[in-house]
């Protein structure tokens, strides 16, 4: 695989194309001994040795970022009014242009999966995946064995659109109950909705996982993220179609 080396400095974070050119022309890119200039030249970082002020050069063409994310930011790349989920990534991995797998609502926290692979992003949403993704709430509202018989049925949701079976954990029943609820699917604001269609309404919304990968808090702090490990890239990669 080769790319011209503007494009890859400017993908690994050395600035914009416009910068990498200008940086060039001073003489600092050394690729397997020899100085290179022209920005349209073409290299291969898996294959030779590219040194920027004689610090090698590790390329990725691509990054899997597991957040935690916090409230308030959207799980978008760009928005001319509010922050997203972008602006709590360093320059480096931010550079690597990745986006999120999936939503999660502005003011909704907990497991974001960031990457540019757009492959296996499109494996993980695709209704065929029926990849399981597990939340945590607090409902306003006694939540009850009637409800979790509803969520395995399905309900519906305004507009018509009956949803399929989901696993209705009722962890604490009362005037505010707490639940994890694990569906497969990604409607708009489908969690808050099914609820809303059992007459209650959510007051708190966490992912805490999705396919086999699981948040660990005592890992990654509210506004935290790490880059996934082999093992978990492995797994999410190998996740089979689940029915609820």
């Amino acid at each position: 695989m080769t790319l011209r080396i503007d494009k890859l400095l400017a993908n690994i974070g050395f600035g914009s194309r416009k910068e990498v050119k200008k940086m060039l022309k001073t003489g600092v890119v050394i690729a397997d001994g020899v100085v290179i200039k022209d920005s349209k030249t073409h290299v291969d970082p898996n294959s030779q040795q590219i040194t920027v002020n004689g610090d090698v050069v590790e390329y990725k063409e691509f990054v899997y970022l597991l957040m935690n994310k916090p409230a308030g930011y959207l799980s978008a790349t760009e928005d001319e009014h509010q922050e997203t989920v972008l602006d709590i990534l360093q320059p480096e991995d931010a550079a690597h242009k990745p986006f999120p797998v999936g939503r999660l609502d502005k003011d909704t926290e907990g497991l974001l999966l960031l990457t540019n692979d757009g492959h296996l992003s499109h494996q993980l949403l695709s209704p065929k995946k029926h990849v399981p993704k597990t939340y945590f709430a607090n409902i306003l509202g006694e939540v009850t064995e009637a409800d979790r018989e509803a969520f395995r049925n399905g309900v519906e949701l305004d507009g018509g659109y009956v949803t399929k079976p989901a696993i209705l954990n009722i962890l604490k029943s009362g005037p505010q109950s707490e639940i994890e609820l694990t569906i497969t699917e990604g409607k708009f604001h489908q969690v808050k909705r099914m609820f809303e269609a059992v007459e209650k309404k959510v007051v708190y919304l966490k992912r805490i996982s999705m396919g086999p990968i699981k948040l660990d808090e005592e890992e990654l702090k509210i506004g935290e993220y790490r880059e996934l490990t082999e093992e978990e890239l492995e797994e999410l990669r190998a996740a089979k179609p689940n029915q609820l």
